[in-house]
């Protein structure tokens, strides 16, 4: 590196989760001045104990883009993991770079982590080269665009927003008003399948690992064997070619059926008719405005409204919407704990070893694939964290560890806000509690389990349905006043004072010991 002391202009930083070519940071890139800088560092690895396919993703993607680059004739100043002079740190490696290569200028988009955000501008202030952070061009609202939007509110709820972001693209409207009549379709895209199953479901496309990834997966073997999940299985597209090849046959084969059965779960079925792209949006190497076009050309000629509109929803409404409420609140939002959680994180949730058997499937689907989707995050282990009383932190830090598609901007909103309620309601209207009948009705998980769901105490009693019933009585005060827990709070006051106490009773031993 030293013959390239003080000929760099800019040394423009591309991160882990900043992969697309038509990146800000990138736009005004001169190859004859300028250098791109990617490090690859055990502390991303480490700082939560990731999942052995989320590290290789990662790394493979970014190995990816790399070469990219250099096909191009750029210069890229590229430190791998295993070479031997990593320090390791995303901080020492920045620093280090910017007293040999030492820049005019250090150019970046918008990290999606307020941690590495703030690494990076005191790597910029120690080596006293000026920082340029540029906005992200890969969200369809800017962090400025949504604190506009959330001025003057008291809560934030996605309807709202969702509604401002259909208005203001157009997409799915038909001059100001909604196509088809309604802002959304919830209604027919809530239905559990019947008692025969899914039935043959079109499995995802597949990318078998080239040289590249292979040497990655080698690589993550020896340097995290420790480390949850496995790699056996890994399939992920690494590149926007396979990206691009991941959305279309989505839209060609799952889509039409997606949103009938979003929220649909089965024994053994890990995909169903989810489209799996999330991992590469979020580290973008698919633009999200190419998905929504796909989706929203996908009617009504070969997707019906209700299924377009639910994931229309879910790339422009929940996604930007959550990478806004994170950047609005930290970081003060990370240490949120309105339901006063303090419990630790079952270790089931880093084994699958449970008599549970939501848990076993959900949880043991998650180690092996770092996958689950958003019903199973959401109201199998998340509700269960959340009806225990695990400390909401804890939580977070096991959601971003173990998804290969975590990243802290939409994984932290989505665990502490939306899953954990530990906001206390600034992103959503009521913490989404449920027994183990929700389970049941959207599932067959429940079949092959040796508790009821519809029993709250005695020896066959469901711990969700225990839990459940403890967690309404532990915070009935604090619920009281929010009119969606109405029903739920008047249902808790039939219960007579005698069961209640053994009620709670069970709820404390299944804490000293869960099955």
């Amino acid at each position: 590196m030293g013959n390239l002391a003080g000929s760099v202009r800019h040394l423009v930083l591309v991160l882990g989760d900043q992969l697309n070519e038509d990146s800000a940071a990138l736009a005004d890139f001169d190859p004859s001045q300028d250098m791109v800088w990617m490090a690859e560092v055990a502390e991303e690895a480490t700082h939560v104990w990731s999942h052995q396919a989320r590290i290789a993703l990662f790394l493979a993607a970014m190995r990816h883009f790399r070469d990219r680059l250099l096909e191009r004739g750029w210069r890229v100043q590229y430190r791998t993991l295993d070479d031997p002079e990593n320090q390791g740190s995303f901080a020492a490696e920045l620093t280090a770079a910017v007293a040999v290569l030492r820049p005019q200028r250090l150019i970046v988009v918008e990290p999606g982590e307020w941690r590495v955000e703030q690494d990076l501008r005191r790597a910029a202030n120690s080596g006293g080269v000026p920082l340029e952070v540029r906005p992200d061009r890969h969200f369809l609202c800017s962090r400025k665009e949504f604190e506009q939007f959330a001025a003057g509110r008291s809560q934030l709820r996605l309807e709202y927003f969702y509604r401002e972001m259909r208005k203001r693209t157009g997409i799915l409207m038909t001059g100001s008003e909604p196509v088809g009549g309604a802002w959304n379709f919830d209604a027919e895209n809530r239905a559990s399948f019947p008692k025969g199953g899914p039935g043959t479901v079109p499995v995802p496309r597949s990318f078998a690992p080239d040289d590249v990834t292979r040497e990655v997966l080698r690589l993550v073997a020896r340097r995290f064997a420790h480390h949850p999940g496995r790699l056996d299985r890994f399939d992920w597209p690494v590149t926007a070619e396979q990206a691009q090849a991941a959305l279309d046959d989505f839209i060609e084969h799952r889509l039409p059926t997606f949103g009938r059965f979003q929220d649909a779960m089965w024994s053994d079925f890990p995909w169903l008719y989810h489209s799996r792209l999330s991992a590469a949006m979020n580290l973008k190497l698919l633009d999200p405005r190419r998905v929504l076009d796909a989706a929203v050309r996908a009617w009504p000629r070969r997707a019906p409204l209700a299924s377009v509109e639910g994931f229309v929803r879910q790339i422009l409404g929940w996604r930007e919407f959550v990478r806004g409420v994170y950047w609005l609140h930290m970081p003060s939002y990370l240490d949120r704990n309105e339901q006063d959680a303090h419990e630790d994180l079952p270790a089931l949730y880093w084994t699958g070893q449970t008599r549970m058997n939501c848990l076993r499937q959900v949880v043991g689907q998650t180690l092996n694939l770092g996958y689950a989707h958003h019903i199973q995050r959401l109201m199998v282990t998340g509700l269960f964290a959340l009806l225990l009383g695990v400390a909401p932190r804890a939580v977070h830090e096991w959601y971003l560890a173990v998804y290969v598609d975590a990243v802290e901007w939409v994984e932290l909103p989505n665990t502490l806000g939306m899953s954990q309620y530990a906001d206390g309601g600034a992103m959503a209207s009521k913490p989404y509690v449920a027994s183990g009948k929700y389970i049941q009705r959207m599932s067959n998980y429940c079949h092959d389990c040796p508790f009821r769901p519809d029993q709250r105490v005695g020896p066959q009693a469901c711990p969700f349905t225990t839990l459940y019933w403890e967690f309404l009585d532990r915070h009935r005060e604090r619920l009281a006043g929010n009119r969606r827990m109405t029903m739920q709070l008047r249902n808790l006051e039939r219960i007579p004072a005698a069961e209640l106490a053994v009620v709670r009773e069970q709820a404390a031993q299944l804490r000293k010991d869960l099955p």
